[in-house]
């Protein structure tokens, strides 16, 4: 029984200590990107920023653009993120749930923006995060929907499927580009909107 505990123990800490040089190699990324360029950020170079071996970095991310990736996944998707949303499934009112479809989604673009700010010259990876990001909120979203089914809170017309389009749609990041960093919104301007947006567009009105 001791032999057994001890395994599980040494295996739990090798994992915390894989996931803590996992997170100091993403952190010296991101200084020698911010400093140097995607360019050139070697795999030598992040290495010696996080006092780790060149061949560490490659097996904890593969290459390059799998570091990048890990950062903007990092950002996007962070302990905030996580517990925004178990906040709002504490709630089953359909307002309430969209409105926090709104939060959500200006966080996730808040830091994916403020990443891609300093990770420049590696834009060339962006539009196929987004993409993978896209398709993962997409099916994250299904349970807003679900609520608002639930609740007879859809607008006549409008059957499940195509109101999990208009919400994953109106929740794009491309949207957000297009307001917030083109036209200057402020980011609780988007959140606001986009909230109002969402309870406009898919509930009915004595719903709301």
């Amino acid at each position: 029984m001791t032999k057994r505990a001890k395994r599980k123990y040494n295996a739990a800490s090798r994992r915390l200590q894989a996931d803590q040089t996992r997170d100091r190699i993403l952190d010296a990324a991101r200084r020698v990107i911010s400093h140097k360029g995607f360019a050139d950020a070697t795999f030598e170079a992040i290495a010696a920023e996080a006092g780790v071996a060149a061949p560490t970095v490659y097996a904890a991310f593969g290459s390059k653009s799998g570091i990048l990736r890990a950062l903007m996944g990092r950002a996007t998707f962070s302990s905030n993120y996580d517990n925004v949303v178990r906040e709002a499934l504490k709630s089953d009112d359909p307002v309430t749930r969209l409105r926090f479809a709104a939060r959500i989604a200006r966080g996730i673009f808040d830091s994916l923006r403020s990443e891609a700010e300093v990770l420049r010259g590696a834009t060339a990876i962006a539009p196929d995060f987004i993409r993978e990001r896209e398709r993962i909120r997409y099916e994250r979203q299904e349970g807003v929907v679900q609520v608002l089914d639930r609740k007879g809170a859809l607008r006549t017309g409008l059957s499940v499927p195509m109101a999990r389009d208009i919400l994953w749609t109106l929740t794009s990041y491309d949207i957000y580009r297009r307001v917030v960093v083109e036209r200057k919104w402020t980011a609780d301007q988007y959140e606001t909107w986009l909230g109002d947006t969402l309870i406009a567009t898919l509930i009915a009105p004595d719903k709301k």
